[in-house]
């Protein structure tokens, strides 16, 4: 996404314990390469050899397994359903009460807040003051903020899959750097050649990671053990400019969203090769799949569109366009997949959309500027980070 700075992190990486009770192509293309389904079963398929410390994963054949509708780990069962919006240029964030479509309360945070980030044990909202260089924590269950801590340039933020690390995707510092997940403490500053590392997701064992870089147009590959850049290439589009990342339900394919190619690059993550592509709209931004792992929500930004792929039928099948346009950016889906929300970076609004019909249920004020926003609490057993990665 843009404006300036990259990521950094900070996590309350915690015990595993709290997790036991869980429950090639070019632009303007319009076809990819055919893919399985999310559901396909394949039977000779190995059992998945995961990152260390990483929870083992549910079901190789849909990485999204854990996501299932009301699906909440108790450590989140008794939190306020919420919608928590970053208002880049009010240095604030809006609480949205997702029952009444009403703001509730608005915290002042540090400059230019970038994305709300559920940390890996889902205890915490990470704000990432990008230029403010700092991180607001919230308490989800409580709703208060509490005492920022000191990072430098932290657009967007991650956490390793074991819940070790928390990873800052220092955009304007180009680095990576990855933080002890208790401690804060830098375990590992990893310059990057690239320029802009602001959105990434991790394969199916958890061992490596790709990233975009907004700004120089290209994808790393990096060992998320050895905390290694392993693989780098330009995208095949003068003036690419890559955004969201997210890897299909079957883990054989990540896609990528390129607001200047206006689509979706694929990528064979495992292999690192030459990507297909497939248009899906002006400004392709944000990536969210449903509750059943069956579809992924597109938002197209430069046009007020929402693109819907259908994994199985390897596909773009639906476009909802939201009445009166906007610039739907990013968000998340609720926890019982009824509703798409999204903020509207450029109007000041967030959209709250029907995932069944694509119907505009509500289109909410907030402050300036909004962008990453996160819906809280969702299913899953822990996350990755951005504005909500669950396994």
């Amino acid at each position: 996404m843009h404006p300036t700075t990259l990521t950094r992190v900070l996590i309350a990486g915690a015990a595993l314990a709290a997790l036991a009770g869980c429950s090639g192509g070019s632009p303007h293309k319009d076809q990819p390469a055919a893919s399985k389904s999310p559901v396909t079963r394949s039977p000779q398929r190995r059992a998945v050899q995961g990152l260390p410390g990483m929870p083992p994963v549910l079901d190789q054949h849909d990485l999204y397994a854990a996501d299932r509708p009301g699906r909440l780990s108790p450590v989140v069962r008794d939190f306020p359903s919420r919608v928590y919006v970053p208002n880049t240029e009010s240095d604030t964030v809006s609480v949205i009460d997702p029952e009444t479509y009403e703001v509730i309360e608005t915290i002042p945070v540090g400059r230019q807040p970038q994305h709300v980030v559920p940390s890996w044990d889902l205890k915490t909202l990470w704000v990432n003051n990008d230029k403010g260089n700092s991180l607001t924590p919230i308490d989800p269950k409580t709703g208060e903020a509490g005492e920022p801590v000191d990072v430098h340039d932290p657009y967007n933020l991650y956490f390793t899959p074991n819940g070790k690390y928390a990873i800052v995707m220092a955009s304007l510092d180009r680095q990576l750097v990855f933080r002890d997940a208790h401690t804060m403490k830098v375990a590992k500053t990893v310059p990057v050649s690239c320029y802009g590392v602001n959105h990434a997701d991790f394969s199916l064992d958890g061992r490596y990671f790709i990233v975009s870089c907004e700004f120089s147009g290209e994808l790393l590959k990096v060992d998320t053990e050895k905390m290694k850049v392993i693989g780098r290439q330009k995208l095949p589009f003068h003036g690419a400019m890559p955004q969201d990342v997210k890897i299909s339900p079957d883990g054989k394919k990540f896609y990528i969203a390129d607001m200047m190619a206006d689509g979706l690059w694929i990528l064979d993550g495992d292999t690192f090769g030459k990507p297909g592509f497939l248009r899906t709209g002006k400004g392709t931004h944000g990536l969210y799949i449903s509750r059943d792992s069956r579809e992924m929500y597109i938002s197209n930004r430069g046009e007020g569109t929402i693109s819907v792929f259908d994994f199985q039928r390897d596909r773009l099948t639906k476009k909802w366009r939201l009445p009166d346009g906007g610039s739907p950016d990013m968000g998340g889906v609720s926890a019982d997949g009824k509703v798409l929300w999204l903020s509207g970076r450029y109007n000041s609004e967030v959209y709250a959309i029907d995932t069944r019909t694509g119907e505009q249920l509500a289109r909410i004020k907030v402050g300036r500027g909004p962008h990453g926003l996160a819906v809280y609490p969702q299913p899953g057993r822990y996350s990755l980070g951005h504005t909500g990665i669950f396994r």
